[in-house]
């Protein structure tokens, strides 16, 4: 049986721990699929086909990850691509609370797709979305928070 994980989220926009947590995934799973959220209560700045588009750029080199766009529950998506494993990312114990009632809930709506938790490594362990696109738009240098393109396209407020 192959290992398919999903890594779902809103990449609004991709930062160095997403794509440190993609990196150590595909180390560990036979394919890795990035699910960028469409549907999302977090009302991203930066629209589906760009955050794919950025997403996609970030991790071409990977050749067992890729990267979709998904909207309505995510253990539908999951079933649909044959995924078995859901990767959730903690940064920090403030994190912990929210995704384990997420596992918990997935787990009662697909009890046979796992989750899987995973720690970014400590230089990139306080980022955050949030964070980044707060930063670029007051006008703040993000470049040592995400890959060199996403950088400037929040400079250029392409994406804020």
């Amino acid at each position: 049986m192959q290992n398919i994980a999903v890594y779902p989220g809103t990449f609004d926009p991709i930062t160095n721990g997403h794509t440190d947590l993609v990196a150590r995934a595909a180390r560990l799973f036979d394919r890795v699929v990035v699910a960028v959220a469409q549907d999302t209560a977090k009302r991203p700045v930066c629209d589906i086909g760009q955050r794919v588009a950025l997403a996609e750029l970030v991790l071409e080199e990977m050749p067992n990850v890729e990267v979709r766009p998904f909207s309505g529950l995510l253990m539908h998506f999951c079933r649909e691509i044959g995924a078995n494993l859901v990767i959730r990312g903690l940064r920090a114990v403030s994190d912990f609370e929210y995704e384990f009632q997420l596992a918990g809930m997935n787990r009662r709506l697909a009890p046979e797709i796992e989750t899987i938790f995973l720690t970014p490594a400590e230089q990139y362990a306080f980022i955050s979305s949030t964070l980044v696109r707060e930063i670029a738009s007051l006008g703040g240098d993000v470049s040592e928070f995400v890959h060199p393109e996403v950088s400037r396209i929040l400079a250029n407020k392409h994406c804020v």
